[in-house]
């Protein structure tokens, strides 16, 4: 990132109990971490950047009410072959039930409806906490860059330029561990990405863009057990992105979109 230096080695404390010596740790110049939702746009992000750099799949456990359905879907995809060179899932916790209300609809799986904007669904903290662990983790391993899959128009104040160039060189200069943030899809659309992924051979329907997943009726053990609700907004954008990327839907929604 411009202005930002980063050292060659980097360190960290060994010894035993009582002491305190410095030990190099030598960074590595080809992993990337991807913070990996089981979202489409963060799926795809991962098959992606696996192109060129040894990713890293974290998933931070915050607390939200989805979240046992998305690492479901997010182990579901890791065994697919577009995800077959990354490392292990780095599966992490920083939750936020001590911060949000407990009406907070995050935490109770009530998300506002279809056409709701953005704004509206705006989870004060969201990339701070996301980012934080894992940057914690990235210099732990030897990890010099983090990227997350925000898009074009996003709306929030954590998801700016101004605001992943700050985080970068506040906590590289915390932790003394040089650290880049990347946001490699803030200048493409849903629909945009969804072509990406078609290219790459990202297993779309396994994917989870839902802020209320639901148990299939009538499942039986076939993959996937969840369907996305199709009456919240996420599913409204995931719906009309295929739409316009000219691409068949292969969601399995519990409720079909109103358009």
């Amino acid at each position: 990132m411009a202005g930002l230096k980063r050292p060659a080695l980097h360190y960290r404390e060994t010894g035993l109990a009582g002491q305190r010596t410095r030990a190099p740790l030598q960074m590595s110049q080809t992993s990337t971490a991807v913070l990996l939702s089981a979202g489409l746009d963060s799926a795809v992000l991962a098959a992606f950047e696996a192109r060129r750099w040894h990713v890293h799949p974290i998933y931070v456990c915050a607390g939200l009410a989805w979240e046992p359905q998305e690492l479901e879907a997010v182990n579901r995809l890791l065994a697919t072959p577009p995800f077959a060179t990354l490392a292990p899932l780095a599966r992490l916790t920083f939750t936020v039930r001590d911060l949000y209300p407990p009406t907070h609809w995050a935490l109770r799986g009530e998300p506002p409806a279809f056409d709701t904007p953005d704004e509206d669904v705006y989870l004060t903290g969201r990339n701070i906490v996301l980012l934080s662990k894992a940057a914690i983790y990235c210099a732990q391993h030897g990890i010099g860059r983090i990227v997350l899959g925000p898009l074009a128009g996003n709306p929030f104040p954590d998801a700016t330029p101004q605001f992943f160039e700050a985080m970068a060189r506040a906590l590289s200069l915390g932790l003394a561990h040089g650290l880049q943030i990347d946001a490699p899809f803030a200048n493409k659309d849903k629909a945009e990405v969804i072509a990406i992924g078609v290219e790459l051979g990202v297993p779309l329907e396994l994917t989870l863009s839902c802020m209320n997943p639901r148990l299939r009726q009538g499942y039986g053990g076939q993959a996937p057990a969840t369907e996305h609700c199709g009456v919240c907004s996420k599913c409204r954008e995931r719906r009309d992105a295929f739409r316009e990327a000219s691409v068949e839907d292969p969601t399995r929604y519990a409720v079909q979109p109103i358009r």
